[in-house]
């Protein structure tokens, strides 16, 4: 049996008991933190190939030709090579972003060699890929400081001591004019025009500019430089992707085999790709107990494409899980406390995982939150003259900004939550109350109530986030 077998017979084992248990838990979630640094290559080609397809939307032309390639590198005496191409457009990483560096860490593991591609060069001209507008371009400075804390940030899930980097300006800065007409009189003007955002775009007369055009040309030349085996991408960028195959083709070399990965939807279950914008996102500096809460805030329907994303679990232990919420031998909650347990785990630690779920517990299962070891709190005396979605987005940080701690009031997910003798009564705040001061917020709330101040332990609490009141 290969170790992977092993590891997923011992999972198995663990996954048919009481997911309730604190214990089983803890034992699940050493097991499956430790397979995130399992060696794989003893696994079968197929077998391989499976399991990176196990995580993907497509693999093109056919994951036996994924196969083939694996078997044929072995022959030779090395691993394949893969590319996945950074696009340097923002500081701060998210969970949906590390879904490729979860595939590519698989790869890593299998034997095969991995470089990263920093799009010094494309950044500037700006990924058009699902975009209603152009994206504007970025400077050096720019790309320099938004690469600063990517390396940190995406290393809990990717070994960066076994991987080489390169940039794309050393290929694409030289290029002469000359050689762009003789390749660009190869390539359709009908294939760069197939994707469905140009399309739309042109239909409604948002225009184009001939950058954007030459963009998928600008990343195919990255697959000719470096001659990969195989190079990740998003779904979004299959056309970008197929472009590097031809491009291959023309230049007389194998063309790479791609592999896409899914578009993962936000937090919010609205639909939307998890994006910080939208503020459907888990960032990856989150704290710990942010990031259970976050996942636990998911819709149930979430936990399967959370799973297969960010969990080293296979399809069989998948299954597994999910059918015992089926027969109702296991509580999506549970489940779900598993799946946030992971994610923590894999930023941070199991001890980490176990202490943030104890702290959920504490906060949203007991009926006192006096019971809860730590909250965080708002001095009233000082931030009271402040409206209340600036506290919630400046001084907690529970919400992105004051338009989402408005949206959160909206769907009536704003409380104020008064506790004395070991009772709670809850008080909507709605979308007006959350422009006002705080502490004139409060205290209308309470006269409304008949309650006086001083007469119990005050709390805000947006959707699960909760923060103690003091000074009132």
């Amino acid at each position: 049996m290969t170790r992977l077998g092993d590891s997923v017979q011992r999972t198995s084992e663990l996954l048919a008991q009481d997911l309730s248990s604190d214990k089983t838990v803890e034992l699940l979630l050493t097991e499956t933190k430790a397979r995130r640094y399992l060696d794989l290559s003893d696994l079968p080609a197929k077998e391989q190939a499976e399991l990176i397809a196990a995580r993907t939307v497509e693999v093109l032309p056919a994951v036996a030709k994924l196969a083939e390639r694996i078997e044929e590198r072995r022959a030779q005496g090395k691993g394949l090579s893969i590319k996945l191409g950074i696009d340097p457009t923002g500081a701060d990483v998210h969970l949906g972003h590390v879904v490729p560096m979860i595939v590519l860490n698989r790869f890593q593991r299998m034997g095969h060699d991995v470089t990263l591609l920093i799009g010094d060069f494309t950044a500037k001209i700006g990924d058009p890929s699902g975009r209603t507008a152009e994206r504007p371009p970025l400077t050096d400075e720019d790309i320099a400081r938004n690469l600063v804390g990517y390396r940190e940030q995406v290393r809990p899930f990717f070994d960066f001591e076994k991987v080489s980097f390169r940039q794309n300006s050393e290929w694409l800065a030289p290029y002469t004019f000359p050689e762009l007409l003789g390749l660009l009189a190869q390539v359709p003007a009908s294939q760069l025009l197939q994707r469905d955002d140009f399309r739309n775009r042109l239909a409604e007369g948002s225009g184009l500019t001939m950058s954007e055009l030459l963009y998928p040309i600008a990343q195919a030349l990255d697959s000719v430089a470096l001659n990969c085996d195989v190079e990740l991408g998003g779904a979004d960028q299959l056309l970008n992707l197929q472009m590097g195959r031809k491009l291959m083709e023309l230049k007389g070399q194998q063309p790479q085999l791609v592999v896409t990965m899914p578009l993962i939807e936000g937090t919010d279950g609205t639909g939307a790709k998890m994006s910080k914008s939208k503020g459907n996102y888990v960032g990856l500096t989150a704290s710990a107990d942010d990031v259970f809460g976050k996942i636990m805030s998911v819709p149930d329907r979430l936990m399967e494409p959370y799973l297969k994303a960010w969990t080293e679990w296979t399809d069989e232990e998948i299954t597994l899980a999910l059918s015992r919420i089926e027969d109702r031998s296991l509580h999506p909650m549970d489940l779900k406390k598993v799946l946030a347990g992971e994610v923590v785990a894999a930023l941070y630690d199991v001890d980490s995982a176990m202490a943030a779920r104890a702290g959920f517990v504490a906060q949203f299962s007991k009926k006192s939150f006096t019971e809860v070891g730590s909250l965080p709190s708002v001095d009233a005396a000082q931030h009271g003259a402040e409206s209340v979605a600036s506290v919630l987005t400046r001084v907690l940080e529970f919400t992105p900004s004051a338009s989402a701690a408005r949206r959160i009031a909206k769907q009536n997910g704003l409380r104020l939550v008064v506790e004395a003798d070991g009772g709670q009564q809850a008080f909507v705040l709605d979308e007006a109350a959350a422009t006002r001061p705080l502490a004139e917020a409060v205290a209308q709330t309470l006269a409304d109530a008949g309650l006086a101040a001083g007469s119990g332990s005050v709390y805000l609490k947006a959707g699960r986030k909760i923060a103690e009141l003091k000074g009132l």
